[in-house]
């Protein structure tokens, strides 16, 4: 007997029309299911009801601060939020992604990278309860939680204590763009130093033990102006 299988359901908060019927379009031709608000507190009703999976959301609407409908995602659960942008908003996105975010798309935007992106937000929320017995793989690398061991293709990576806190940090936001403020205060706590000039070195070393190419990604990508992230897929 096959198992029924149900379209995974996507709120829309985008107060732009032609978007939102882009989007819409865009995501049933592909399997999904789409609900749409046209403002924020329409948004905020809408989670109850509809329950998605994720959440597409444009931080400019008409009646409240996108910014604030992440607050307050956030403080009832852990919903992937993908946030539109318009270009050169650098600070809106950082400050998003450190309210809780999980990405972002830059307007314009095509299917392909829209789809992408729900797909690695989807997989970040399978695989953010990592225990810290876990073991991670992907691509040939590997990290162990309980031995604190790294792999690279079967041969172990010997990391500094901060190099294996950056990884094992991307690793459980795997897929997830982190910001070089949350990087900075995860790795060094308290003692967070105000300089990315410190995370650009130790993740320079990681990627070359790591043997990744910034310009070809093979794991740590590089998101210019605001953190890393590590591929999933």
């Amino acid at each position: 007997m096959e198992t029924e299988t149900h379209p995974t359901p996507v709120l829309i908060i985008e107060d732009e029309k032609e978007i939102r019927r882009f989007l819409k379009l865009s995501l049933s031709t592909h399997g999904f299911t789409p609900f749409e608000a046209h403002n924020g507190k329409e948004g905020l009703r809408m989670l109850t009801t509809v329950r998605p999976e994720v959440i597409i959301l444009d931080l400019r609407l008409p009646d409240m601060d996108g910014l604030e409908i992440i607050k307050q995602v956030r403080e009832c659960g852990e919903t992937p939020i993908i946030v539109l942008s318009a270009r050169g908003l650098e600070r809106d996105k950082v400050e998003a992604l450190e309210l809780g975010a999980d990405d972002y798309l830059t307007k314009p935007f095509s299917t392909v990278e829209l789809l992408a992106r729900i797909k690695v937000a989807l997989r970040h929320a399978k695989m953010s309860g990592v225990a810290a017995d876990a073991v991670f793989e992907y691509n040939g690398l590997k990290v162990n939680f309980t031995g604190r061991v790294v792999t690279l293709d079967g041969a172990e990576v010997h990391v500094t204590p901060i190099e294996y806190k950056l990884l094992t940090t991307l690793v459980k936001n795997a897929g997830k763009v982190v910001t070089h403020k949350q990087l900075l205060k995860e790795i060094w706590t308290r003692s967070a130093p105000d300089d990315n000039n410190y995370l650009r070195i130790h993740t320079q070393h990681l990627r070359e033990k790591l043997h990744d190419d910034p310009l070809k990604p093979r794991y740590i990508i590089t998101e210019t102006g605001i953190g890393y992230r590590l591929k999933i897929s």
